[in-house]
């Protein structure tokens, strides 16, 4: 009879360790859900209202592409990365074809605009691209 009592015993108290352990999977997964939900004021926040499209903004947009590209441009709290020539040189080479295929129908500060841009552009992934093969 005491052995039959001390197998009760540990059967207690291995139930008691799974329920304990079941209860800490559940406390982790409802952590781990409350972590990938959108934070309330975050969702509530509507954004702003997109601006006009216009050249100005299709240049700024491809020029921002090239300058994350160029590792110029970072995002907050992400490690750092490689330059990444080859898309640098396509989002220049996209501003290039607008620049060729708008000529002779652009303002003289859209014209300006773009063609300082690219100038910029340029020099920066110049400096980037030696700066590369010198490492």
């Amino acid at each position: 009879m005491a052995e039959e009592e001390k197998q009760e015993k540990k059967l207690i108290i291995d139930e008691d360790w799974k329920k304990e352990a079941q209860h800490e999977k559940e406390v982790l997964a409802a952590k781990e859900a409350e972590e990938k939900e959108p934070k309330a004021e975050e969702a509530e926040q509507p954004r702003g209202p997109l601006p006009k499209g216009d050249l100005a903004g299709l240049i700024s947009m491809l020029t921002t592409q090239a300058l994350f590209a160029l590792g110029v441009l970072q995002v907050k709290g992400q490690e750092g990365r490689a330059p990444d020539l080859e898309m640098a040189k396509y989002n220049i080479d996209m501003l290039e074809a607008l620049e060729e295929k708008t000529k002779g129908n652009l303002t003289p500060q859209e014209e300006n605009a773009l063609k300082n841009t690219l100038s910029e552009l340029r020099m920066g992934y110049v400096q980037v691209s030696d700066a590369v093969s010198a490492s």
